[in-house]
């Protein structure tokens, strides 16, 4: 499953500007295609959001230093795979043995964190909350086992963009009797979810560019 830029920063906590100046720099690059547009893998979508999490609380440059260092010390896995902790001035990862490796070389207490605090709702650079990564609305479900990891209606294999694309942004009664018509198991509660998610995907093209 690939994830398009406006999902991939909904579902990151990153803005689309962002992800182009990661893109151009090679801070991250796309797994899927770097083309126009870009496409992001799931464990993408998952590193992008440590990365958002780690920019709230020290510098780009401490971010870019850390991720170049992971590469000079081969660490070769993708970033998702890696438990990152920061104090503020620098970034260490936990490597398959347990150590602990500080990646832009000075000492301090770590406040370490790991894939389950960053999929909890955290405040990103712009101060902006950014959602639960496991339940972006609370009827919807990000599972990495599910559909490659593209947000679904809870306890369904319905993807929340069909619903969306179904609905439209301001959907009627009609419309609700219509979905329910094709798609019984998702409730109005959860339809409603879906499209207020969709909007909050839709509103990242609005003032970025891609």
């Amino acid at each position: 499953m690939s994830f398009p830029a406006d999902l991939t920063a909904a579902l990151s906590g990153t803005s689309l500007h962002q992800l182009y100046l990661w893109r151009r720099s090679g801070l991250l690059i796309p797994e899927v295609s770097t083309g126009r547009p870009p496409l992001y893998s799931f464990r993408d979508v998952t590193a992008l959001r440590a990365m958002a999490y780690l920019r709230a609380r020290t510098s780009l440059q401490s971010i870019r230093t850390a991720f170049g260092t992971l590469r000079s010390l081969n660490f070769n896995d993708h970033p998702s795979a890696y438990q990152f902790e920061t104090n503020g001035r620098t970034i260490a990862v936990t490597d398959g043995s347990g150590n602990t490796v500080d990646l832009v070389r000075h000492k301090g207490q770590m406040a370490a964190f790991t894939l389950a605090d960053i999929f909890r709702p955290f405040e990103n650079l712009q101060n902006q909350t950014v959602a639960d990564f496991e339940h972006p609305r609370p009827r919807l479900t990000v599972n990495g086992d599910r559909l490659g990891g593209w947000p679904t209606i809870d306890g369904t294999r319905v993807p929340y963009d069909v619903v969306t694309q179904f609905l439209g942004e301001h959907p009627d009664e009609e419309d609700f009797d219509d979905l329910h018509y094709y798609y019984p198991d998702v409730s109005r509660e959860a339809a409603g979810d879906a499209v207020d998610f969709g909007v909050e995907v839709a509103a990242t093209h609005r003032g970025s560019a891609a």
